[in-house]
Order: structure tokens, then sequence, then C-alpha cells
């Protein structure tokens, strides 16, 4: 009955006049940045996130939850137009949907992609409603040795499977959480890393450290990789696909919505490995595996609906557990800090209004999603022809009035310029830049329950071995680790071999 009633709960708050305005326009919004080259759901959900701090927060929440699944839909557009992926998880779309396009079925592309985007986003929606009550009430045994665990877990999953190297991501975590360090002590008061300034006493903030690194960094990078032509996407003729495509498409479809919502509830899986993982399981099951790279619609089908599944069952460890599992959503739970509301265990029950209208709010903003982008396909399309000359000055003007407009403070901007300027930089040297933001949000809470945990024991690091769920986390962290480590020895341990194996020369005519 919980369940029944948290649903219909969910639904009475996405269905009031204003939410049903904020979810439409965040994920138009979510669609329009996130189809621009190079922009990508952070850099969207970033960029616009000021825009929330005076809403109620639920309908923050709704719409940058908008933003987000808006943004990842929009970012295939351009992948399969122009083979222009937006962010990591749209490099496998290329392989398939840009050869559909040179075929001229651009318009079935997109039409299976929102077609299966919208069936693997609903069935995540219906796993996070399922899950949500049980993962809660797990979540509840949970005190500061768990907590502490659960967020090391969720930041080192980010750094050994991210798309990065893994000391680079290691040195980007670390400087994340040394970021976060500056300000004052969150136990005993004291100034730290402030230098003396009265500025950087308050701490840095989430806005200007999001905006500089993945607003006006990525503006930055496409200005020096691009010039500013205007690109010239195809013509479309045909937007639905054809009752072929959708009996090619229907199981790889099942199957990606299945594979893509169990990959999203884990730390570091995200849009990238279930996109990955899908359509290596569809190549491998096809009657047909030569026609991928070529055109493939199961292909696309898979990758697309296995990233926006991933997508919306991200929100599951940030809504019951507290620990956000990628970028995007370590903004949201920024934003949701901002509002005075902690993610978590006590979250159903402190603020249902929010849990559960989040909820309800990604299958009317899915819906929405799939009855705007049919008919307007050539719209948003039409935007990609707008020269970058012209986007890149709207966005930083966006960049600088949202960032000012939280504190009045011109030293919010200038600390937004110099992360920008960071950010292009990282980026240029193949940086990823999830570990920083994750460890900008982890960082704090990180040192706050591990020194509880100590007061706790009395400085003794057994209650970490002596509890029960601490040490199941322990146990898994481990375990993670020693997988991910066995595979890199293995992988390069083939590499090895294949490479003395073409090396060697035959030294006699038998062997020749």
């Amino acid at each position: 009955m919980e369940f029944i009633d948290g649903v219909f709960a969910g639904f009475e708050v996405a269905l009031t006049p204003m939410n049903l305005l904020y979810v439409t326009l965040g994920v138009t919004l979510g669609t329009v940045f996130g189809l621009l080259p190079g922009i990508g759901p952070t850099a969207a959900v970033a960029l616009l996130l000021p825009l929330t701090f005076t809403m109620d927060p639920a309908a923050g929440v709704i719409m940058l939850a908008g933003i987000y699944y808006g943004s990842m839909y929009g970012g295939r557009i351009p992948a399969i137009l122009l083979r222009l992926p937006g962010d990591a998880s749209s490099v496998m779309t290329t392989l398939d949907g840009y050869p559909l396009t040179q075929q001229g079925r651009a318009g079935a592309a997109l039409g299976i992609t929102a077609i299966g985007s919208f069936l693997g986003g609903t069935f995540a929606i219906l796993g996070l409603a399922l899950l949500a009550s049980t993962l809660t009430q797990v979540a509840r045994m949970f005190a500061s040795p768990e907590l502490f665990l659960l967020m090391l877990f969720g930041l080192v999953m980010i750094v050994i499977i991210g798309s990065g190297k893994l000391l680079k991501s290691l040195i980007m975590a670390l400087i994340g959480i040394t970021i976060a360090s500056i300000g004052m002590d969150p136990i005993s008061g004291t100034q730290r890393l402030t230098f003396g300034s009265y500025e950087l006493a308050a701490g840095i903030g989430i806005v200007p450290l999001a905006i500089g690194l993945f607003g006006i960094g990525e503006v930055l990078n496409n200005i020096s990789r691009r010039n500013s032509a205007p690109l010239k996407p195809p013509r479309m003729k045909r937007i639905m696909p054809t009752w072929a495509d959708w009996v090619t498409s229907r199981m790889a479809i099942l199957r990606a919505s299945v594979l893509g919502f169990f990959v999203g509830v884990l730390p570091g899986g995200g849009g990238t490995v279930s996109s990955v993982l899908a359509y290596g399981t569809e190549k491998k099951l096809s009657k047909n595996p030569e026609k991928f790279g070529k055109g493939a619609v199961d292909g696309l089908a898979a990758t697309e609906t296995a990233d926006n599944a991933s997508s919306n069952s991200a929100f599951v460890p940030l809504l019951t557990l507290g620990v956000p599992p990628n970028p995007v959503l370590a903004l949201i739970f920024g934003a949701l800090l901002l509002q005075n509301i902690t993610p978590g265990p006590q979250l159903v029950e402190d603020h249902p209004d929010v849990f559960w209208g989040v909820i309800a709010s990604m299958f009317i903003g899915n819906v929405i999603l799939l009855v705007l982008n049919l008919p307007m396909i050539r719209v948003f399309v039409s935007i990609l022809r707008v020269p970058q000359a012209i986007l890149a000055p709207v966005v930083v003007l966006i960049a600088i009035c949202g960032v000012y407009a939280i504190n009045n403070s011109m030293f919010d901007v200038l600390l937004m310029l110099i992360f920008g300027a960071a950010g292009f930089l990282m980026r240029r040297f193949d940086f990823d830049l999830a570990p920083l933001i994750l460890g900008f949000i982890l960082g704090p809470m990180l040192e706050v329950e591990w020194r509880r945990s100590m007061i706790m024991s009395g400085g003794s690091v057994d209650i970490f071995f002596t509890r029960v769920p601490s040490l199941t986390i322990l146990l898994l962290l481990v375990s993670a680790i020693l997988i991910v480590a066995i595979g890199a020895f293995i992988r390069r341990q083939r590499s090895v071999n294949s490479s003395s194996d073409e090396g060697t020369v035959p030294t006699n005519k038998e062997e020749v």
C-alpha cells in the first residue's frame, strides 16, 4: 500500500499546472542544449542550474531531471545526422546512426531512437518506483561507517571505470576533494586553505565550479576545435520508422532496457558503459552481425534504449542512498543540498513530495519527450544551422548571468572564469572531469562521516569490520577493485602476448 499511495501522491505533485510547465520546459531546454555539439547533459544541467534556486524544491528537481534526460536524447541528433557526438555515450550512436543518415534514413534513425529511449526510460522508472521503498528500508540501517564506505565505493567506482585513465582520474578526484575542503572546517569551524580571503572563507560554491568546468570550459574547447561556419544537417522525409524496423528492434529494446537499468544503478556505470554493453550484446546475438557499423537499426535502438534506461535508473542510488552515481546527478545532488534537502534514506519520509513527485514527473517527461520530438524534430534540427560564433557568446552570457544572480557576487564570476580556463586545459590534456565533480560533492560528506565514525569507535578502525552492513560494503568495494585489476592484468598480458607473436621471425625453411 505504501508504494501505491506514494505513486498516487507523486502524480498529484507532478500533474499540478506549474510542475507540468517545469517538466515540459526542462525536457525542451534539455533537448535544445543537448543537440548543440559539444555541450552534453552535464554542461546543460550546470548552465541551467541557477534557474531552479528560486523554485519550490520539488519543481526544481523535476525541471533538472527533465533537462538531464532531455539533453541525453538531444545529443543523439548531431550524432546521427552529422557524426558529431555530444558526449561520450553518444559515440556509440554514430556507429549505426550516421550510416543510416548516409542511406537517406535519418528520419527513421531519429524515430527509432525516440521510441527506444521512451521504452527504456519507462522501464527504468517502473524499476525505480518498485525498488525505492526496499532500498530505503535497507539504507535506514546505515550509520556513519556505512555511509562513509558507501560514498567511498561510489567515488572509487567512478575513478576505476570512468572514461579516463586511472592515474588521471585519481588525480582529478583528489583535486575535487581539495577544492571542497576550502573554507570552514565542518566540525571544528576553523578556516582551511583560505589564505586570509574573506570570500574563500565561505567555501567554493558548486554553481561557479560546475558552470566554469562544464559550461565555459566546453565553449572554449569547441571554439578551439571548430570554425564558426554553420553545420548543414541533411533533409529528412519520413520520421517514423517502418514496421520492419520495429520488428527488427523490439527484442533489442527489451534486452537493452533491462541491461541499462541495472548498469545505471551502479556508481560509475552510466550511459557510456550501458551503451557499449548493449551494443556488444546485440552484435553477438544478431543473425546479421556484419550489418553492425553499417546501419543496423537494432544496434542503434539498443544503444539508445540502454542509455536512456541507465540515465533514469541512476536516480535510484541518488534518491534512496544519497550517493550520486555520475556528474549530472552530482549537480542535482548539490541543487538539493542548496534547498536544505539531503537525498538519502530519510528523503521519502521528510520530503515525500520531492521523492515521489520526481519519479512521477520522469514518466510524464518521457511521454512529453516522445510527443515533442517526433513532430518537432525538424525544428530542433534547424538549430544546428546556427553558427558557433553566435552560440558561444550566448552560452557565456547565460553562464555569467546565472552565476552572478546566485549571490550577486563578482567573485563567483571570477571563480567561474578561472574554473572555465582550468576545464579547457583539462580537456586538452585528456583529463576526465567526472571524478573531480564527484570528489567535490562527496569529499565533505566523506570527511564528516569518517570523523563521526572515529568518534563512535573512539578512534579505532575496527568499527568498519565489526558491523555487518559496513563489512558487506567493504567486501563489495574490495571485490570490485580486484575484478577491475584482474581484468586489466589479463588485457595487458594478452596485449603483450599478441605483440610478441607479431614480432616473432621464422628462423628456418620449415617454420616458413
